[in-house]
């Protein structure tokens, strides 16, 4: 059975996926920083070091092939893929070895902007079509286990 592991720091699902989880009796593990404390009925939370990705190596470092991993960094996507993890994004996006390249790419260049003083939107308000999308993603994905 796999676990759901949930780089929970920034993570606005961390409620809708322990509710899904629990319907279909799978483990949830919580991981955060000591400055973004986390704790939910229906999972265990483990607390790490409040520090450059510490909770993103923790995480890694944890994952065994067939979990399913809910993050939004990219980075940390490529890590737990390379470790035959499935990887979801909060808005339903599954990470892929075919889209993970050139989402890298992509904050790769964002990055870059950033360094040369450009200043990028942000993201826009959450909407509950993109938790509908996310439910309906983790619902397969815990399906197809």
């Amino acid at each position: 059975m796999p676990t759901v592991l949930i780089d929970a720091d920034g993570c606005p699902v961390v409620d809708l996926t322990i509710h899904i989880c629990c319907a279909h009796s799978v483990p949830v593990l919580i991981l955060c920083d000591t400055a973004h404390r986390i704790e939910r009925d229906g999972a265990e939370t483990m607390v790490f070091d409040k520090g450059a990705d510490s909770v993103d190596f923790a995480l890694v470092n944890r994952v065994r092939p067939g979990d399913v991993v809910i993050t939004q960094d990219y980075g940390l996507a490529a890590m737990c893929l390379s470790r035959r993890a499935r990887v979801l994004n909060q808005n339903g996006l599954e990470y892929t070895a075919d889209n993970i390249d050139g989402l890298l790419e992509q904050r790769h260049h964002s990055k870059k902007l950033l360094r040369a003083g450009k200043h990028l939107k942000g993201p826009a308000k959450r909407t509950k079509e993109q938790d509908e999308a996310f439910g309906e993603t983790l619902e397969r994905m815990l399906r197809t286990e």
